[in-house]
Formats: C-alpha cells, structure tokens, sequence
C-alpha cells in the first residue's frame, strides 16, 4: 500500500479586536471531507481557546494565536495550537491544545486511543515521566502520581510527547513541560492501526 502524501498546510490569518490568530487550513490529501473534517476540528479548537482566555476588556489585553506543525506524514498528522493573551494582572497566559488526526480520514485520536485495548499505558508513561522528572531534577508542585488518561500529547519524531500545561505540574516560570517518550519504549502495547503504529516502521 503506497504511502500518502503529507497533507498541504497553509496559514490563515483571523484577525479580530486586539488579537491576530494564524490558523492551519490543510488541502491536497486524498480525501477531501477528511481534509474538510481535518479543518472543521482544527477550527473549533481554535474558537475554544479563544472563549478560555477568556475577556479582552482590558485597555491593554491582546491575543496571539499560531501553531505548530510535529508530524505531517504515514497518514499522520500531529499539531499544537497556541494562544497567548494578556487578560490584565501580572503576566499573560498561554495555553496549548494538540491535535493527532489519521490524515486519510480525518480522525482524531485521544490518548487511549494509541494504544491496545486494556493497556496500563497510564502506568507505563507515568513511570517514564516520573523517571524524566528525577534525572532532570524538575520542581513539581505536588509530588507527582500519574498523568491523566487523557494527558496532553502529541507526535513527532517517532515519539510520543507528553506534556502539561502551565501550572498543572510546576509553576508557570517552567512554561510547559514536554515528555519525548521514544515509540519503542511503548512498542508492546501501541495499536498497530494507531498513529503510532507507522512510526515503528523504517
């Protein structure tokens, strides 16, 4: 079965009232309603960052918002979103939603969703990301359990990436903090049919 082509990504600007948006809008993949469903998601992500920054109000308030393309080929693609907004008080905001879609039909995978029915991949990934905070001698604010079965996360580089967002394991002057877990660490337990399944292969 040939390999598809990597989608078309061009930048859309939506500009507003003290914000400026740059939004991907993906062409050219072999299924045009999967490109369409692609660009629908991708949109109504964007509309809720934009409502979770919540108020603009303030005379000095602005809004930033970009993206971040991680994997763009194997019938996967994989991108965050940012928005930055100053809302008032002492420092603005960022926040970051990542999406994973099979590119040939526009589905977008949860976490659970990389992995074998039944898999502890909580377990597992916590375990890797308990290790990585001890050898990098990361300041959680609480002592860390476990990531969440819908953790943050997104693909590239035959890896999976984990992350938190701001305040959600240290405080705000780390920024986000990202997991690069290699494939093959997980490679028992990755559903073949998953996004992560054509990173295994050479």
């Amino acid at each position: 079965m040939p390999t598809p082509n990597p989608l078309i990504v061009q930048t859309v600007k939506s500009t507003f009232p003290k914000a400026e948006l740059s939004i991907p809008h993906v062409s050219g993949g072999a299924n045009p309603a999967a490109d369409k469903l692609i660009n629908e998601t991708i949109i109504a992500h964007v509309r809720q960052l934009v409502h979770d920054q919540g108020s603009l109000e303030d005379p000095r308030a602005e809004m930033i918002g970009y993206y971040e393309l991680k994997t763009n080929e194997k019938d996967v693609f994989s991108l965050s979103l940012i928005n930055y907004a100053y809302t008032g008080g002492a420092h603005g905001m960022t926040l970051q939603r990542s999406l994973t879609f099979r590119a040939s039909t526009g589905h977008t995978y949860e976490l659970e969703q990389l992995f074998k029915p039944g898999s502890d991949y909580v377990g597992r990934i916590s375990k890797i990301v308990a290790a990585q905070i001890k050898a990098r001698n990361i300041p959680t604010l609480e002592p860390f359990k476990a990531i969440s079965p819908d953790q943050s996360f997104y693909v590239a580089d035959r890896s999976l990436v984990i992350y938190f967002q701001l305040y959600e394991l240290a405080a705000y002057v780390y920024g986000f903090i990202y997991f690069p877990i290699s494939v093959y660490e997980l490679e028992d337990i990755i559903a073949e049919d998953g996004p992560l399944g054509p990173m295994l292969m050479s």
